[in-house]
């Protein structure tokens, strides 16, 4: 048996490779949009893709099954469980509880896993060459490493009214399957740490049975309404992408047969682009961006959580720019793509040359915690302190007056913000405020500032301010 684990730690999001070496043959489990690694390692293992299977109805990511499926002919296997509201509506081999296929030698029996949604299976996997017993259960949002997912999303991210209730009874009813497999058994579940599917995953890989058994909260509760009140409870924001994705997902991806390769504009393109009012993401780090931007422009930073950000602030049928280095484009378009986001109108990679043509560019104003701390006591309300961090981040410990307005919600929020007063953005260490400032300048506000270096700084600095800094020093920076 061949096994391969290929991860994207942008949305902490699993899919795996398994292959029967005797036959040829191979199953891609939960694939990604960009398939070009599935095909690179099937090739180098002299495998054929011949099935493709999802777990369930994924709301973080656009599934790569038709994809897939149309570059290799495979057979697409995916849940006919759940009811008609939960049937995929593309052409596909529908499975339920207790179905049996065989890739190779490799056999794999579905399990009906409902919780996280209402169609979920997972796959219990034997090598029969080896042996009659299973050895691996793909677990995809069922059973996480120290977690289970989190059954509320449809109710969150797709508007079903009440569905978390009943997703959290499945949820209790299916670990009952779960804690009747042999220990010894290795889980590969569908998302590490960072995932938004649930709210304390761990960052190994993978886990066995026995281990969840000893470890995970989950399976260490007995009471079904107290386990309903712990799953509930302190779930992550549902990133507001999350419903596009279900509904992308069930009617089926458009297929796109490659990667997409966005044009670099010209200044004459840029400048057009601009009146026509297409929206423009910047994603240099922060301290690039303060310095120096295109009015209007949003910083989303090309790190880790550039994905999630993305499908927190773009909308799916506008066009937008990207501000990058020539060599991070192919990357970034493969982070936009992964969740849906096709429309990408073009790119620049050298805002200095719009602005040696006499454009002005913009900063970001930035404040210490000293300096905030004079401001609040000399005229407490003239600042508006706005905490975008996430609401559980808030509930552990904030900045007495501040209040918390999540940063891929502030657009939605405006009527809570008073442009009559100077508004403070922070964070934990100035990532999320910096694009919460871009957000907020995009929309016309010019008081607005981001506090260096966080609440992380806060903490450590606010004890020893001293009457060093002045109230003029105060008033002259801001």
């Amino acid at each position: 048996m061949y096994f391969k684990h290929i991860y994207d730690k942008g949305l902490a999001q699993s899919s795996y490779l398994v292959g029967c070496q005797a036959s040829g043959e191979a199953i891609v489990i939960d694939p990604r949009r960009d398939v070009e690694e599935y095909l690179k390692i099937a090739e180098q293992e002299n495998l054929n893709i011949t099935h493709i299977t999802e777990t369930h109805i994924h709301a973080d990511f656009l599934s790569g099954s038709r994809e897939l499926a149309n570059i290799t002919g495979a057979m697409l296997l995916l849940s006919d469980e759940g009811g008609i509201d939960w049937q995929y509506q593309f052409q596909h081999t529908g499975l339920k509880d207790g179905n049996k296929f065989k890739v190779g030698n490799l056999l794999f029996e579905v399990i009906h896993t409902p919780g996280h949604t209402p169609e979920h299976i997972s796959f219990l996997l034997t090598d029969t060459a080896s042996s009659d017993k299973p050895v691996m259960i793909f677990t995809g949002d069922f059973v996480f490493v120290g977690d289970v997912g989190r059954p509320d999303l449809l109710e969150e991210a797709a508007g079903i009214a009440g569905s978390r209730k009943t997703g959290a009874h499945q949820m209790f009813d299916s670990l009952k399957k779960f804690k009747s497999l042999p220990d010894y058994l290795q889980v590969l579940p569908g998302h590490g740490a960072g995932s938004a599917c649930g709210k304390s995953l761990g960052a190994v890989p993978s886990s066995t049975v026995g281990y969840e058994k000893l470890v995970n909260w989950a399976l260490n509760i007995s009471d079904e309404n107290g386990f309903i009140d712990t799953l509930l409870e302190g779930q992550p924001e549902a990133p507001k992408y999350f419903g596009m994705m279900k509904k992308l997902n069930k009617s089926g991806p458009q297929i796109l047969g490659g990667i997409p390769r966005p044009g670099r504009l010209t200044l004459v393109q840029l400048k057009d682009a601009i009146e026509k009012g297409i929206k423009i993401i910047d994603t240099r780090n922060k301290l690039a961006f303060a310095g120096g931007h295109l009015p209007g422009s949003i910083n989303i930073q090309d790190n880790g959580g550039f994905s999630t950000w993305s499908g927190w602030i773009l909308n799916y049928e506008e066009p937008f720019i990207l501000i990058a280095d020539e060599k991070n484009i192919e990357d970034l378009t493969k982070s936009l793509i992964r969740i849906g986001l096709d429309n990408i109108y073009g790119y620049i990679n050298d805002i200095d040359l719009w602005a040696n043509q006499g454009h002005e560019l913009q900063t970001v104003k930035q404040i210490s915690c000293c300096e905030v701390k004079m401001k609040l006591d000399a005229d407490y309300n003239s600042i508006q302190l706005v905490d975008v961090r996430a609401k559980s981040e808030y509930d552990e410990g904030r900045i007495e007056g501040s209040m918390n307005i999540h940063a891929g919600r502030l657009l939605d929020n405006l009527d809570l913000l008073d442009k009559n007063k100077d508004i403070i953005l922070h964070c934990a260490s100035g990532d999320r405020s910096s694009m919460g400032v871009s957000l907020l300048k995009s929309a016309g506000y010019e008081n607005v500032y981001n506090l260096t270096g966080g609440f992380n700084a806060w903490q450590i600095e606010y004890p020893h301010c001293t009457d060093d800094v002045t109230m003029e020093s105060v008033s002259e920076f801001l």
